[in-house]
This record gives structure tokens, sequence and C-alpha cells, in this order.
């Protein structure tokens, strides 16, 4: 369990909170859809002209007439497929109509209308993303660039006029006349919305990317990206990256893939060098507990993609910090020079994802991306060393251990949340495990009775009959995930049927749910949207001792209702 303060966890600088709320809100656009990415990634990779299976692939495997028709570009006179979506092309032999493929109309079309209906429905809802699309389409078709600068400003924006319409007559309907109004309203508002996206939002939002992609193109001409580093690494570690990556990174970058096929800016944040680097030199040079967790830590790092698994060793020796600055400015230096880059992003930020991500533009490209994978880490692995190795002796002396407790505590403060990734680091780094078990048993315990206005009592639950039990977190993807895996497993182990767990994010609850389990920083949250609800507060998701105690008590009622 975190043992940090509440007034360190609670109490953050202002700043810093509006930065990381900031950087949420755009991950929470981007991470649904991040498979609509890799499924145009994939796509992208295997049909284009230049891809694998394409006219001019590097392999010499045209498949034709497949890659011709869904990667755009085939002669619809001489390929004679009917039906599908063509365009006036201009060819050697004068205009003829080519087929439209499925690369185009998801970088135009689908994956920013998705986007804006995720922005949408974060903001009010289903109504939210349904205007929040309508609107988008304005801004799309009113440009001739993927608009998804646009649609993560312009999704969130028409839902939030939405919701402030929907309260001019709010509780003034007559009985009768809801539909009528609702549906009306939200039509004639995404017109509107539409419209002013077409002739106003579009320009202004061509003339944003303009100036990003400037800048952008500024520094990569004088050779200063890897500068960017000197900002993305820091915040990485203080989790104030998602604003950047997900706000100006991933938009620019999937116009630049759709121009050249390849951006280095997808590898910016994601190359995962850096954190094994450190994470290698900690194993070599760290001492106690840090020396010893840290091979585990590679593993999930490099191979699972969790960066913040290395965050607690840059807190606990801050100066560190500054070979991962060397690490990550070493890689993109790196594709820099030799032109590497990925297709579509790399999430999580694990080698494999890396490694499909950078395949499609060929395998000098993936050459070039793994080099500077190997290069981050090396540059990372000798400056951290280095460091390591300097105060190795006095944190010996000083009784230090390497003990991550405290930093594993800053972590958690900093992302303003528990971390599953951090729970098993969590436990490797206590000195007495039967201890810290103990004592966040009785923590899970006061949270629990204090969050259940009572309904839990003497670490005992007492309750209705549970059937749904729901794991509920920010994002309903990650921690609440493997949370609901664990107590899965417990339940079926306990030969218990008839019982569902599932995960959700919290603005997805419903009354659907018997029982929520939460983090205890998040309870509050999850009590506001399913108020009927037995609500558990935990520590961690993945080693809370409240688990045994819920399959306890459900196994319990299915034998008094047996």
């Amino acid at each position: 369990m975190t043992t940090t303060s509440p007034g360190v966890a609670k109490d953050p600088g202002r700043a810093r909170v509006a930065v990381q709320r900031f950087g949420t809100f755009l991950s929470g656009m981007i991470m649904p859809n991040i498979a609509a990415f890799i499924a145009w990634g994939f796509i992208t990779m295997l049909f284009i002209p230049s891809g694998f299976f394409g006219p001019d692939s590097p392999f010499g495997w045209h498949w034709y007439p497949v890659s011709d028709i869904i990667g755009s570009g085939g002669d619809q006179a001489v390929i004679g497929w009917q039906g599908a979506m063509v365009q006036l092309a201009e060819g050697d032999g004068g205009n003829f109509f080519s087929y439209v493929g499925l690369v185009g109309p998801m970088i135009v079309y689908l994956l920013p209308l998705l986007i804006a209906n995720t922005g949408g429905r974060m903001v009010y809802g289903e109504r939210g993303g349904v205007v929040a699309t309508i609107a988008t389409m304005g801004v799309i078709v009113g440009t001739n660039i993927p608009m998804f600068l646009g649609a993560m400003i312009m999704g969130p924006f028409a839902a939030l006029m939405t919701k402030w319409m929907d309260r001019i007559w709010d509780g003034k309907i007559k009985p009768g006349f809801e539909m009528l109004v609702n549906n009306f309203s939200a039509g004639i508002l995404g017109m509107i919305l539409a419209i002013v996206g077409f002739f106003v939002f579009g320009p202004v939002m061509l003339g944003v990317s303009a100036v990003l992609g400037g800048a952008v193109g500024w520094l990569v001409s004088v050779n200063l990206l890897p500068l960017v580093s000197i900002i993305v690494e820091p915040a990485k570690v203080l989790f104030l990256n998602n604003a950047i990556n997900h706000g100006v990174f991933t938009p620019l970058g999937i116009e630049q893939a759709a121009e050249t096929g390849k951006s280095i800016l997808f590898l910016i944040e994601a190359n995962p060098g850096p954190g094994v680097g450190l994470l290698l030199a900690f194993t070599f040079f760290g001492v106690g507990a840090a020396k010893a967790s840290a091979p585990g830590a590679i593993i999930i790092q490099f191979f699972g993609g969790i960066h913040e698994i290395y965050f607690p060793y840059a807190l606990s020796k801050p100066i560190t910090i500054l070979a991962l600055i060397a690490g990550g400015a070493t890689g993109v230096a790196t594709n820099m020079l030799l032109g590497g880059g990925l297709a579509f992003p790399a999430a999580p930020g694990s080698i494999i994802a890396v490694t499909f991500a950078a395949i499609g533009p060929g395998v000098g490209n993936l050459l070039v991306v793994y080099l500077s994978v190997i290069l981050a880490a090396t540059v990372t692995f000798l400056l951290a060393g280095i460091m390591l190795r300097a105060s190795r002796k006095r944190d010996l002396e000083a009784g230090l251990g390497g003990d991550l407790s405290a930093a594993i505590a800053q972590t958690e403060a900093n992302k303003g949340k528990e971390s599953a990734a951090l729970a098993g680091l969590r436990a490797s780094a206590g000195a007495d495990a039967r201890a810290e078990y103990d004592a966040e048993e009785a923590y899970d315990e006061a949270e629990t009775a204090r969050a259940t206005g009572g309904l839990a009592s003497g670490g005992r639950l007492e309750t209705k009959q549970i059937s749904t039990i729901v794991f509920a977190c920010d994002a309903g993807m990650g921690s609440s995930a493997m949370g609901a895996s664990v107590l899965r497993n417990k339940i079926t182990k306990a030969g218990i049927t008839g019982v569902t767990v599932t995960n959700k994010a919290i603005a997805n609850l419903d009354a659907s749910a018997d029982l929520v389990i939460t983090q205890n920083q998040l309870t509050d949250r999850a009590r506001q949207k399913t108020p009927d609800a037995v609500h558990v507060s935990v520590d961690n998701f993945m080693n809370s001792p409240k688990y045994d105690e819920v399959v306890e008590m459900v196994r319990d009622q299915h034998q008094d209702g047996a």
C-alpha cells in the first residue's frame, strides 16, 4: 500500500494537476481508438503501392488485383470490379477512374470521426458524441489534410455546446414532446456547428497544423529535434507527457505518415530504449531492492510496454533523469539522421508494438528503429551506470539499501492514482510482506467502511445478493482489466458460478453493477455513478486482501441460496 501522506497525494502543484487532467482527457480520446489506428496501419503497410503486397512491393509480392483495389490506384476499367467507390485520377494515358480503397477514407474520415465521437461521449454521453461527429464532419470536408487536431477540439466543444443547450429547456418540455425536441435540437445544432466547422474552424485548424508542422520541420532542418527529449523524458516520469504526445506528436505524426509512410514523431515518447537502459543500470550497479527487482521490471517495460514501471527507479535517483534525457535524445537523433520512423502509433510502447509499426516502411527502416532503441538504451545505461556506481558506496554506508517505497509512492502521487503495474514492484521492495499485507488489509477495511456507508463492517461485507461485479478505473482498459482478471480467477478456483466480473470506465458505470471495486482515490466518483451498488475500495488492483473477502462473501451467499 502507498506510504505517502495524504497531503502529498492530494495537494500537488496546481499546474501539474491541470496538465495531468488535460493529458488524461486527450489520452482518453486517443487510446480507446488505438485498435482502429493499428488496423489502418496494417492496411497501409500491406496494400499501398509500396506496401508488402502492392505493385511496388520491396519483396515482389504484388497481390493483384486486391492491393490495387484496397490500396487505391487500380484502374476500374482494367480490373473490372464493379460497385466499389472510384475517383477521377490522372495517368500517363489520360484521366481514368481509380479505386478509392480503404487507406484514404480511413485516415480522412473514420479515424477523426472516432476521436470526435469519443471526445463527445466523454463530455456529454451518447448525445454529445452524435453532435460531435456531425460537427467534425464539417471540419473534415472543409480542409484538405487529415483533421485529427480539429477532431480533438471540435468533438468536445460540440458536446459541451449540446450540454449547455439542453440546460436552456431542461424541465420545461411538455410531456410527449421530449423526443421531438431532443432530436431536432441536436440535429439543428449539429448542422450549425458543421457549417461553422467548414468555414471557420477548418481554416483555423489548417493554420494551427501548419504552424506546428513548421515548428517540427524547423527543428528537424536545424538538427534540434533531439532537444525535445529535455522536455519529454522528465515529463514522462511526472506523468505530464500525455498532453504533448497525444495532443501534438500523434496528430502531426499521422499527417506525416499519410504523406511519407512513416513519422519520427511516433518514436519520441514511445521508444523503450531509455527505460530499459536505466533498468539495466540498476540491475548491474544498483543496491538492495532496486537491484533485485530491476530484471523483472525490464520484462514488463520492454516487452509489455508499461513504461511507468521504471519511473520509481528514476525518482529514487533523480540525477538519472539526465541519463534518460541523453538516451532519449540519442534515439531521436538516430532516427532523424538515418530516416527512421513508425507507420502508426506504437501503443503500448513495447518493442513488439514498435516492431509491427516499423516493419511497414521496409526492413531498412526496421533496422534503423532497432538501432535507435539499442543506442538509446546503451547511452542511458552507460551514464546511469556511472551515476549509480559513483554513489554506490555512499548508499551502502548510509544503509539506504535501494528501498523503492518512497519513490513508488511519489510515482503514484505524480500520476494521481494507484498503479497496478507498480503493485508487484511495491511488494518486492517491502522488507516484510506479511506485515505489509496486514497493514494493507486494515487500510482497505477502513476505506471500504467509509466508502460503503457501513455496508462493510469488521472487514466483512454484509450486503445484497451479488451477481455482477465491476472493476472501474479512469479509462476502463488497463488496471481495472488486470484487477478483474485476478478476481475472476479467484472466483473460478473457488468453484463459484453465476457471477460475472467485468471492467469498465467509471464514466460508463450503470445500475447493472451489484458491487463496484475501485482504487480508493476513485471510489467517491464511482459512488456518484452507481449509488445503489456496494462499493469496495482497494489500495491496488493486483494484490488486495479484499478479494478474498469478496470471494468468501459470494460463496456464502450461494451456499445460503442453495
